[in-house]
């Protein structure tokens, strides 16, 4: 009798806490979460709507947020230019593209399968790999970019292709997390595989990767994030304009130095802009339910 009470009382306190539905306990929440979900839509609509500004508006005094007469005519111009070496801009995005697909699908792999190793394999130095890995976390681009720069020369990577990929595949950061959710994986179940004659190969597609397809979400975000808008390989190590990124070739939209007309180019760069953005919408768009699960696994750890 106690405890039929007990459980009916509780059913009905998470009900009232945690309803499934629409509850009027939530309207509090509504008038918190409404208003700031408008305010952060706000830069989101002004890329959207600076895209299609003509020039006169886009330098209207004041200033104005929405479009009045929407316009093609910056996608356009940006389609139709070329780079001071005649490279067209499909050009840079089709390297983009390419560079960010490579790069997210071959960051996974090596990530998760360094993470699968530091975590259930035995070897040794493995803790003092996992130790370097992490202290790596502590440095921030900048500071290591003349040692990148001397390992990239001397493995004959200047231009090149995998001179945008190599030396991002293995992100500390994504092997330190996706390692964490390994750590998860009960040690009885890889051992049953093995008792079963699985290999390490079958072990981590059939059992490992199924179980951490959150983290995977997770790192795949982080690294296209990171290869989409990474203008620095371009500028630093590569010489061919043909081998060049989109982001690249946005950053001399508008600037002086490079004898670009900045008052012409303020149209075509806000069009690469919504073009650049798009993609980091989508993926985290269609992402995040994966995100919001490695945050809370994490969090619960």
């Amino acid at each position: 009798m106690k405890r039929t009470w007990f459980r009916s009382m509780t059913g009905i306190r998470n009900r009232g806490m945690n309803p499934q539905g629409f509850h009027v306990s939530q309207l509090k929440f509504y008038l918190l979460l409404v208003p700031l979900s408008l305010l952060m839509l706000l830069p989101i609509v002004f890329i959207f709507a600076n895209a299609f500004k003509p020039p006169d508006e886009l330098y209207a005094y004041p200033p104005r947020f929405w479009v009045m007469r929407p316009t093609l005519k910056n996608f356009q111009d940006l389609f139709s230019s070329m780079s001071t070496s005649g490279v067209p801009v499909s050009r840079y995005l089709f390297n983009s593209v390419v560079v960010t697909v490579v790069t997210v699908a071959a960051s996974a792999v090596v990530s998760s399968l360094a993470a699968f190793a530091l975590s259930k394999k035995r070897f040794r130095l493995k803790q003092a790999l996992f130790t370097i890995n992490t202290l790596a976390l502590m440095f921030v681009p900048i500071a290591v970019s003349i040692p990148r720069f001397l390992v990239i020369e001397k493995l004959g990577l200047l231009d090149t292709f995998w001179v945008h990929v190599l030396p991002v595949l293995a992100m500390p950061v994504g092997v330190f997390l996706i390692k964490q959710f390994i750590d998860g994986v009960p040690d009885e179940i890889i051992e049953a595989a093995y008792m079963d004659g699985a290999s390490d190969v079958r072990v981590y597609w059939s059992i490992i990767l199924p179980m951490i397809k959150p983290a995977i979400a997770t790192i795949a975000i982080l690294t296209f994030q990171a290869a989409w808008n990474n203008a620095e390989t371009s500028t630093l190590y590569i010489n061919q304009e043909s081998l060049k990124t989109f982001v690249f070739y946005l950053s001399t939209l508008t600037s002086s130095s490079s004898g670009a007309n900045t008052v012409a180019g303020q149209g075509i760069a806000a069009a690469s802009a919504l073009i650049m953005f798009i993609p980091n919408l989508l993926i985290f768009v269609i992402m995040q339910s994966q995100v919001m699960s490695t945050m809370s696994r994490s969090g619960l750890k």
